[in-house]
């Protein structure tokens, strides 16, 4: 996530890969099953843990709940004939997920890191993630984030071009969140559920925007990472930001290993986000 400095400053699969109809790539052929509603199995690791430059094995999550945590507010009531439908309710702002379930779930933002290293990691390690994405941003390499849609990567909508939504008009953000909305169906398949500001910044009306586009829940963060180390430690529920790294050349993989270590640490896991919102 590209930062503001100031105030301002506060991380399932379909996909449709282009291509020749014949082609045998295995990745391209989860993304047919998973716009057909079948979700992908993880492929079984092909090395082992400690060439990612962990100690142990990374603990399978617990089942996910059978109904996800109440989040949102209930549905209005289906209106009276004649009689205009009731505006849809604003999605709830989370931060971390209530549960006791000892995992934590990992966010990354923009879409400007594409190391192809970074795909065989989540594919080896069965890694649950998350990709809220800016079309501006993450154009040039949609093919590599269907790669991780595939492996059933979660995509979210990080809008079209990163501008900070708090005080903009209604009309810009609704461009902002819809806009991209459409760019990630037509790209990779999906009009996601789960939206981030960019920069964590929001206001009443964002939330009307994004309840507008079908957004059913703003992800922000409980913690991240920075080139600093986690802003905070790490408990169960916690939504994490792997932040992009503009200061150092540290891998995403190498950063991304610095939260596992931890979240071991704590006799945490990782769990994917979108099992529980």
């Amino acid at each position: 996530m590209r930062r503001l400095r100031g105030p301002a400053a506060v991380l399932a699969p379909a996909l449709l890969l282009t291509g020749c109809a014949q082609s045998v790539d295995p990745i391209e052929r989860l993304g047919k099953k998973a716009a057909e509603g079948v979700r992908p199995h993880a492929t079984a690791p092909g090395r082992d843990y400690r060439h990612w430059g962990l100690t142990r094995p990374l603990a399978r999550p617990p089942a996910p709940p059978d109904r996800p945590p109440a989040l949102s507010p209930s549905s209005p009531a289906r209106p009276l004939a004649g009689h205009p439908a009731a505006p849809a309710p604003p999605p709830p702002v989370i931060d971390h997920v209530p549960t006791r379930d000892p995992v934590v779930f990992l966010t990354y933002d923009d879409g400007a890191e594409r190391d192809p290293r970074f795909v065989d990691m989540v594919r080896e390690l069965r890694l649950p993630v998350t990709l809220f994405l800016t079309d501006s941003i993450a154009a040039p390499g949609y093919r590599h984030f269907a790669r991780l849609r595939a492996l059933g990567a979660g995509i979210g909508n990080h809008t079209l071009d990163h501008r900070a939504p708090a005080g903009l008009p209604y009309a810009g953000q609704r461009a902002e969140i819809c806009g991209q909305q459409d760019r990630l169906r037509a790209r990779l398949g999906v009009r996601p559920r789960l939206f981030r500001p960019p920069y964590g910044s929001y206001d009443p009306t964002t939330l009307r925007a994004a309840a507008d586009c079908g957004i059913s829940a703003v992800v922000l963060w409980r913690t991240a990472l920075t080139p600093a180390g986690l802003t905070r430690g790490l408990g169960p529920g916690d939504i994490v930001l792997v932040d992009p790294d503009e200061s150092t050349d540290v891998p995403l993989r190498e950063r991304t290993v610095r939260v596992l270590r931890a979240a071991q640490e704590r006799g945490l896991t990782v769990g994917r986000l979108e099992d529980y919102l």
